[in-house]
């Protein structure tokens, strides 16, 4: 049983990451299993190295020591080795590419974002237009053409067909490929690898047999199954359990964001103590009556996801 908590270092964590990060811990460690700490900075302009310090500092004052934790610096971020950033593992990603590109299931997308966010399209992934496919069946002369104007992106083409899961927390799923996800970016027209390829590449590489993770990535465990299929990185009964947690929001119904400052790190530890935090969270997702002190190893007896809240949570 391996858990893991895969932050974007693009700013300061806040509550709603914490949560996210309290929750993967103590469900691993509730079955005795690892819980494994891994950073997503495919976006190098957004993610810096000093944020990245700073998750791993948070985490530590908090008492979530990951199962990864390095002694060795060298150079790089104390506590966690190269292999775990993903800014260093783009030869996984570029062999998994290539696995899809001679499958033929790989096709140049020449779309900007103004000409996806015009599409019309009756459903969508997560919030964003599902493709319209416009790209797929280009003529060799229409992508010449294009190409003198442009660098395309690669996208995945999916299946018409639906993919079922369970999720440990929302109970059963459909995920209709052709219609709720669309044909998705694996790799950007700046070179960087997608989010999705990513992050189904790291988990089968790393051995993580459970996800927990905010609802609002619900949406996107049809493509990355798909992927898991396509990649045959594991046989199909060892792919992970995934668990979606209610989202935190703010006082108005926002979503908590790192854009907004909502509830940062250096707030929270200016305001609470570690084991304060820990009951905050525990209580506003439902594991404990009132909110109180309680000590991480207090919170892994009283944590269990039969008690966790279904329904969106307002943390203020």
């Amino acid at each position: 049983m391996r858990g893991r908590f895969a932050p974007s270092p693009s700013g300061r964590m806040h509550l709603g990451n914490v949560y996210s990060a309290l929750l993967s811990y103590l469900s691993a460690k509730k079955n005795g299993g690892e819980w494994i700490l891994r950073i997503e900075d495919l976006d190098r302009q957004r993610c810096k190295k000093e944020y990245s310090a700073q998750v791993l500092d948070d985490l530590l004052w908090l008492g979530l020591k990951w199962d990864n934790f390095s002694h060795e610096n060298a150079g790089f971020t104390p506590g966690l080795s190269p292999e775990f950033f993903q800014s260093n593992r783009d030869s996984f990603y570029t062999k998994a590419f290539n696995s899809l590109c001679e499958q033929g299931l790989v096709y140049d997308c020449f779309c900007s974002r103004a000409d996806l966010l015009s599409a019309s399209a009756p459903h969508s992934n997560g919030g964003s237009p599902v493709y319209s496919g416009k790209c797929r069946n280009l003529s060799a002369n229409e992508r010449a053409f294009l190409l003198k104007s442009r660098l395309p992106a690669k996208r995945l083409m999916v299946e018409d067909k639906s993919i079922f899961f369970v999720d440990g927390h929302f109970g059963s799923q459909e995920s209709r490929l052709f219609r709720d996800v669309g044909d998705f970016i694996i790799r950007r027209a700046d070179g960087n690898f997608a989010y999705q390829l990513a992050v189904v590449v790291d988990d089968a590489l790393m051995a993580v047999t459970e996800i927990v993770r905010g609802r609002d990535l619900l949406s996107s465990v049809g493509a990355q199954l798909y992927l898991y299929e396509k990649l045959s990185l594991i046989p199909k009964d060892s792919f992970p359990q995934f668990y979606h947690l209610p989202l935190l929001l703010s006082s108005d119904g926002r979503r908590l964001s790192k854009r907004d400052r909502d509830t940062d790190m250096g707030l929270l530890r200016a305001d609470f103590s570690a084991e304060e935090l820990i009951g905050k969270i525990l209580f506003l997702s439902g594991c404990i009556d009132k909110e109180e002190k309680i000590s991480l190893e207090e919170a892994v007896i009283e944590f269990s996801w039969d008690k966790v809240k279904k329904e969106d949570i307002f943390a203020a």
